[in-house]
């Protein structure tokens, strides 16, 4: 794809031309589309260089060029050098690639970094063949368009780094693998901004003092993460992984990975898409639930949902457009949107764990409340569900018995998070 036909496909994402696109990077950047893009490419490529062995053609594809003349000019134009001269000063680090061997980068982020939380909010909603988790170390099976493969995460003891390790057939993809990663794990947050916003609240303060590195864990993949909010409404979590394995078994392509654990591909849209409701309830999925899948995937499929951080510029219409399909209110859409959309302001106000949290609030209340955290309500959202040691509720039927525990009034959309 070349420059301006990839400035199209953006603008159309955003419902703008790609005039308005270049004025309003021009307007908060003070740089063209395409310099951005250029430099987003070279900063890529200065790092496969430097932290890889991989062939110098390799690099220019997989950073983003449609060729090693444009890649060779750019860099020549950007720094002044070929990037021959500074793969040769980063000789001595590389350690040269065998056939398959897994490539492995970093990623940085702002400290300080709750590893240890975002690693169990994932293991406790992993889906068995497609994710991993240790006390460590994420895993998890990839596709992206047509290339196919297995990632692992783990933190660097060193630097203020994730370590990512990829399979080789993953790297003409590199770009866009990059920034789910960095989505998922939530890496372009700023916790000094957010934590001195939050903590302005007295509700707040000491949870976000006690927890300064916490992040909203993401999203890998969109549709995966609305079939696993589906799936796990209304049962325990170990009801709700033992669904979610038979589903993932049945629609999942298998996939062969170095890692045992990882043997399935997350179910695409069009093959759940073209399923019936009986299709998908002859697997422990009640009716219900298989008309909300089936819905959600039709609608991923045929455009009307973008469920990828970034992919629409309105969070407010997504969350409306997946309150409207069956079996999915404004709860599980909020809850989507702060993970999938990766919505900072997300809010689901009629949580019975962030309403107990705060004393037992209606919706309404617990809506107004929030409107002081804004735009960081999410974050909010998840230092509320960990308040007074507690965990947030995963299933429908701990948050019913919390709620009668506390003599609320309903536990409002339950969903296994």
């Amino acid at each position: 794809m070349d420059d301006n036909s990839g400035l199209e496909d953006i603008a159309a994402q955003f419902e703008l031309s790609s005039r308005q696109i270049r004025r309003i990077v021009q307007k908060e950047l003070g740089v063209a589309p395409i310099q951005l893009l250029q430099t987003r490419r070279l900063l890529l490529a200065k790092q496969l260089l430097t932290e890889t062995a991989l062939p110098i053609t390799e690099v220019a594809f997989a950073s983003g060029f449609s060729s090693l003349r444009r890649f060779n000019d750019a860099f020549d134009t950007r720094y002044g050098m070929p990037p021959t001269r500074l793969r040769r000063k980063a000789s001595g680090d590389a350690v040269p690639m065998a056939d398959g061997q897994p490539l492995t980068l970093q990623l940085a982020y702002r400290p300080p970094y709750d590893w240890t939380g975002i690693l169990a909010f994932l293991a406790a909603r992993a889906l068995t063949g497609i994710e991993h988790v240790t006390a460590s170390s994420y895993a998890r099976t990839v596709r992206l368009g047509d290339a196919k493969g297995w990632i692992r995460v783990t933190r660097s003891r060193r630097a203020h780094t994730l370590i990512v390790e990829l399979a080789p057939a993953l790297t003409s993809v590199l770009p866009a693998l990059l920034a789910r990663v960095r989505a998922l794990f939530d890496l372009d947050a700023r916790p000094d901004v957010i934590a001195k916003h939050l903590r302005k609240d007295v509700r707040l303060k000491s949870a976000v003092t006690a927890n300064p590195g916490l992040r909203v864990p993401g999203a890998f993949n969109g549709f995966e993460l609305g079939l696993r909010a589906i799936l796990g409404q209304q049962v325990t979590v170990k009801a709700a992984t033992t669904i979610a394995c038979r589903f993932v078994e049945a629609f999942g392509e298998p996939l062969v990975t170095p890692v045992p654990e990882l043997n399935r591909l997350t179910p695409l849209p069009a093959r759940v898409g073209a399923a019936s409701v009986d299709d998908i309830a002859r697997h422990g999925i009640v009716a219900a639930r298989s008309r909300s899948i089936v819905a959600l995937a039709r609608a991923q499929e045929s455009g009307e949902l973008r469920l990828e951080g970034g992919a629409h510029h309105d969070p407010a219409q997504t969350i409306a457009r997946l309150a409207e399909l069956p079996g999915i209110g404004p709860w599980t859409a909020h809850y989507i949107a702060m993970r999938a959309l990766r919505w900072p302001d997300a809010f689901p106000r009629e949580d019975i764990a962030v309403r107990n949290n705060l004393g037992g609030v209606t919706p309404k209340e617990a809506e107004a409340l929030s409107q002081a955290w804004r735009p960081w309500r999410s974050y909010a959202v998840m230092h509320i569900w960990g308040m007074a040691g507690r965990p947030a509720p995963e299933t429908a039927a701990e948050m019913k018995s919390a709620a009668r525990a506390h003599g609320a009034n309903g536990a409002g959309r339950a969903v296994a998070r």
